[in-house]
């Protein structure tokens, strides 16, 4: 089961990420915009995620994900930790929220991070 050290160390391996304490908790960012963060006791994580896949995933497995009530009208989701499958799991939730973040050139830059390709 992924944890919060699991998260800080994936998330600021990713190009161009930092780590800054807001709403006295750690979030992470990509050239200064941010794509996730750990709120309460760092049992969950929240990241970028278009309103119409964030509503399909909470539907789909509402005992991973779901949407905060503060953050129901921003394209954002919650995901438990001890729900995720191992870290392949969660560098994926990160990498994808990291790709909706980051500017077209380290996109660019980063071709394997790109947009994952269709199953």
């Amino acid at each position: 089961m992924p944890d919060a050290e699991d998260v800080r160390r994936i998330a600021l391996s990713l190009p161009d990420t930092t780590e800054k304490v807001a709403w006295s908790m750690p979030t992470f960012r990509v050239a200064g915009k941010m794509f996730a963060t750990l709120p309460e006791d760092e049992t969950s994580i929240a990241v970028r995620c278009p309103k119409e896949e964030r509503d399909e995933l909470v539907m789909a497995e509402p005992g991973k994900f779901w949407i905060a009530d503060h953050e129901a009208q921003f394209a954002w989701v919650r995901a438990r930790l001890a729900a995720l499958e191992g870290e392949d799991e969660l560098r994926d939730i990160l990498a994808d929220s990291w790709r909706q973040a980051a500017p077209p050139r380290l996109l660019d830059a980063y071709p394997e991070l790109g947009m994952p390709s269709a199953e």
